[in-house]
């Protein structure tokens, strides 16, 4: 690919390109997704093995001052960076180089496991957020209709 250009070894290209990724994956997920659409997400696995999701959500305030742009931007890089990872992984097996199918796995793998972390967590948000417009609601109508019934 592109980064025999700059390498001969293929262990210094899966390294390097490797822990770029790994970074890309922690920024992306820890710094970018707080500040451009503010989420953030990681997974837990317990003692009995079992995979628990946790979600952080900016409030409602906040998610209405992020700006649109910003956070299309995200999304659009986001879906992007796993459709060049996967075209890099059609290059190589059409060019019959097994070796760099191991960097793009690992790099697709990362770039899939935060589009489904975001995905699952704007899903929870989006219901946090119904469900406390609910609450508002009901209990707005609730305390009007308390208004009500106790000037009867």
């Amino acid at each position: 690919m592109l980064s025999t250009l700059f390498a001969d070894s293929f262990v210094i290209i899966f390294v390097v390109t490797v822990v770029l990724a790994a970074l890309d994956f922690w920024v992306v997920k820890n710094v970018s997704g707080r500040i451009l659409v503010g989420l953030r997400w990681w997974n837990e696995i317990e003692e009995q093995g079992e995979s628990i999701w946790r979600f952080e959500c900016l409030d409602h305030e906040s998610l209405a001052r992020i700006n649109q742009k910003d956070s299309s931007l995200f999304w659009w890089t986001l879906y992007l960076n796993a459709v060049v990872w996967a075209i890099f992984g059609i290059f190589s097996m059409v060019r019959l180089e097994v070796d760099y199918l191991l960097v793009v796995g690992v790099c697709f793998s990362l770039a899939i496991a935060n589009i489904i972390g975001f995905t699952k967590c704007r899903k929870d948000a989006r219901n946090k957020i119904q469900a406390f417009a609910s609450r508002t609601i009901a209990s707005s109508f609730s305390s009007t209709l308390q208004s009500a019934f106790s000037l009867v």
